[in-house]
């Protein structure tokens, strides 16, 4: 993608984010999202079929930064140091979830909520799997595997409604409920 194209990305990407911060997902068209952007509608059509492969791209975007094998130094925040550490990782997560809670909270208010989740499962998936790996258990561990990540999602869901908690709470809560203690 060159400069331009990620311009324009980053534009649909505001727009969406913006219009998602005064309505929920089903109230927002794409009409909606090129004037917000001030772009075509030919467009929006070249980086996106649909408003659900937009959201699905915001996803990815948001979830592969948190999930990257190499961590930066952040503005609200640095793990950077702390790979290979649950607490950590969850935390990570986390933070970049409170960061962006103002859009997030209006995706998992309404029937955008399950596509969200189910995204955010599947990179979830990867974490717990690997610290299953480590545990020596009699329970299966495809069990163990959908309990975290489904208790996780759902954590996250509660959270953004208590928004009172930290990161470092919320993951603190979570472990303390978990055999990865």
């Amino acid at each position: 993608m060159d400069r331009r194209q990620k311009k324009t990305r980053q534009a649909v990407f505001d727009a969406f984010t913006h219009l998602l911060e005064e309505k929920t997902y089903s109230n927002i068209t794409v009409q909606d999202i090129i004037d917000e952007a001030d772009i075509g509608r030919s467009t929006f059509y070249s980086h996106f079929e649909t408003k659900d492969e937009l959201l699905k791209a915001l996803c990815t975007e948001i979830f592969e930064h948190v999930f990257a094998e190499k961590l930066t130094k952040e503005n609200t925040h640095d793990f950077s140091s702390r790979r290979n550490d649950l607490s950590a990782e969850l935390t990570h997560i986390l933070y970049h979830l409170q960061d962006s809670s103002r859009y997030i909270s209006r995706i998992l208010s309404c029937e955008s909520g399950e596509m969200f989740m189910q995204y955010f499962k599947e990179y979830l998936s990867k974490i717990f799997a690997g610290e299953l790996k480590k545990k020596k258990t009699d329970i299966p561990k495809d069990y163990l595997l959908n309990h975290m990540v489904c208790d996780f999602a759902e954590t996250v869901r509660w959270w953004m409604n208590h928004p009172e908690y930290s990161p470092e709470d919320i993951s603190g809560f979570f472990l303390s409920t978990t055999p990865f203690q």
